[in-house]
């Protein structure tokens, strides 16, 4: 089996992935998605800019799922937070840190093998995509930092849901 970061960039996502206990992948082609297997394991991640203020918030490691089905394109596509998404499997979710925590990343970057250029403002281009996948060792580090942490997710994912707030649209103006 193989292990990825599961790497989540909008907190409409986040609430979407725990209520379904699935994710979504856009349209495009991506090789990694091609390649989840049944029983590959995800280390979520929440990048620094999910929850809107970037300036708090970091990026961070905040749960572990389990693949339980193949990836399948959807009928209709599912559209969260203003994007459509066309393909997506099944989760299990085993570990979940309560909200607005987890393992922040950074300090994890220098052993992570995930990301060869260790240089500030590099690694981070790394999480441009919906999955990274990991070396069996980066994904042992991060099961032994989630394990101070995370929680039965049953306990945690109610505090989510409740946190988790739609992205509120500005009316657009019309010019006079």
């Amino acid at each position: 089996m193989s292990s990825y970061l599961l790497i989540l960039g909008e907190r409409e996502a986040v609430a979407w992935v725990l209520r379904e206990s699935r994710m979504a992948f856009p349209p495009t082609s991506r090789s990694e998605v091609n390649r989840l297997k049944v029983g590959d394991d995800l280390f979520v991640l929440t990048t620094r800019g999910c929850w809107h203020n970037p300036t708090r918030d970091r990026t961070r490691a905040i749960g572990i799922a389990k693949v339980t089905s193949d990836v399948v394109a959807y009928a209709e596509p599912v559209t969260i937070a203003g994007r459509d998404f066309t393909r997506g499997c099944q989760l299990s979710l085993e570990a979940l840190a309560p909200y607005l925590t987890g393992v922040d990343l950074v300090p994890l970057v220098p052993l992570l093998d995930a990301f060869p250029d260790k240089r500030p403002g590099a690694w981070p281009i790394r999480l441009r995509r919906p999955l990274l996948q990991i070396t069996e060792s980066d994904a042992d580090l991060l099961r032994q930092n989630l394990a101070a942490v995370a929680a039965i997710p049953s306990e945690v994912v109610p505090g989510y849901l409740a946190n988790i707030r739609p992205v509120r649209k500005i009316p657009h103006r019309e010019q006079a």
